[in-house]
């Protein structure tokens, strides 16, 4: 491999996690940027609630769906293909509603198909997350992978958030059209700038080159422990052999899965369980997912240094009690903002520490279980919220407080499978409980 003392990959960690970061960042707003499309067609298209839900959820289903496959590919092919094709995926949804509003500025209900397919494309967007993940683990060491993929995540999470601020205000001054032209126009310039300079992992640019590949010598040039091993199906079926990848995708489930469904949940909570108005309720539930998303930057520092299992676990301790002052809040307020606090820090600092805990668990198999992990513990977003439905169904009023048991069971079911994870953690001197 020449010398072993000079790493003759190009660019630095630093570098390649700010492109990642920003790659997941524009991938992620596409949740929020269909959003108002879905306003739009239900009045022009008299949509039932199902069909309507069904468009609201197509993004974010295709992008849960996708995590899977392209997270494993990031094992064959490094992260820079697999993000290049996701992010024109979604401008090409973006392309497609664009054309379609102005070919039929009153779009009709035969249409709704396209529409349907389009939404699909800009979830693609959302799948970076779990190509990100093993993007950055191999350019990191491990002992920093946990503050890297907190940096990584937490920022790219502010999407959502942000965007649903951002647009309405663009709608107004610009108009709706030119909104999301200006929105594909900044996707496109996204792509044009993670073609030219993004790099992928120091191991993938030996192997572009030709260049024999010796683990230790990589270590000791460039600083990367983790190197994949097999092809993108390989890497999804040694992950999946492993049953602590699936602790850790329930675990995944409950945080990540239930910021997504309290993010939904939450205006309705506040507007119709506490009579607020849609701004404030709106201005509450941002308080909840912006908080959530920056605090799980904090969750990776934390796991870097206390170890990601204890983070984990005084997380979910925490997911428990705020849905415990959930349930209880029938009528306090301040009951109800601490119980909101309490959860977004759990569920912060839990999604950095379970993303700390893969390379960790699943070393030989980074890609295919950031996939597994990411695409199948994100389905909590779309599981959890008619779960809580049913108590509003059954109990009246009251069901909105009573909803939240729901995470007080997965929560009190994860300290469980906590204790099992952590009796085979894999060293000598656990991390964990000590």
């Amino acid at each position: 491999m020449g010398d072993e003392n000079v790493c003759y990959a190009q660019s630095r960690k630093e570098v390649a996690l700010f492109w990642t970061t920003l790659a997941f960042f524009g991938g992620f707003a596409g949740v929020s940027a269909f959003g108002p499309i879905v306003s739009k067609l239900k009045d022009a298209m008299a949509l039932s609630p199902l069909l309507m839900g069904l468009l609201a959820a197509c993004p974010a289903l295709s992008g849960s769906l996708l995590r899977i496959p392209f997270g494993a590919m990031v094992d064959r092919t490094g992260g820079k293909k697999p993000i290049l094709i996701l992010l024109g995926l979604a401008a090409a949804g973006i392309a497609g509603i664009m054309v379609m509003f102005y070919l039929y500025p009153e779009p009709q209900s035969d249409q709704y198909p396209l529409f349907l397919l389009f939404g699909i494309l800009c979830g693609s967007g959302i799948a970076v997350f779990s190509v990100g993940i093993p993007t950055v683990s191999y350019w990191y060491p491990q002992k920093k992978q946990g503050s890297a993929l907190a940096i990584y995540a937490g920022l790219g999470n502010l999407a959502p958030g942000l965007f649903a601020i951002l647009l309405p205000f663009l709608v107004v001054a610009i108009g709706f059209t030119n909104s999301y032209i200006l929105w594909l126009a900044m996707l496109a310039v996204l792509l044009v700038l993670i073609g030219v300079f993004m790099k992928d992992a120091p191991y993938f640019q030996y192997r572009e080159m030709g260049i024999d590949i010796d683990p230790d010598a990589l270590m000791l040039a460039c600083g990367e422990e983790l190197v994949p091993s097999g092809t993108a199906m390989q890497s999804i079926k040694t992950a999946g052999a492993d049953w602590r990848t699936w602790i850790l995708t329930y675990f995944y489930f409950v945080t990540f899965g239930g910021f997504i469904a309290l993010t939904v949940w939450f205006p309705t909570y506040w507007a119709e369980f506490h009579q607020f108005s849609l701004v404030k309720a709106g201005g509450l539930t941002a308080l909840f997912s912006l908080s959530s998303s920056l605090l799980r930057v904090l969750g990776g520092y934390a796991s870097d240094r206390m170890g990601g299992e204890k983070v984990t676990l005084y997380s979910f301790v925490m997911v428990v009690a705020g849905s415990s002052l959930m349930v209880l809040a029938t009528r306090s307020i301040g009951l109800a903002l601490a119980g909101e606090i309490l959860l977004a820090l759990g569920m912060g600092f839990a999604n950095a520490a379970v993303f700390k805990l893969v390379p960790k668990y699943s070393p030989a198999a980074v890609g295919g279980a950031a996939g597994i992990v990411g695409g199948l513990g994100a389905f909590g977003g779309f599981v959890v919220p008619p779960l809580m439905g049913l108590f509003i169904k059954f109990s009246g009023q009251a069901g909105y407080a009573q909803g939240f048991l729901v995470f007080l069971a997965l929560a009190s079911a994860a300290l469980v499978l906590f204790v099992i994870l952590n009796r085979y953690a894999p060293s000598e001197v656990k991390p964990g409980i000590t």
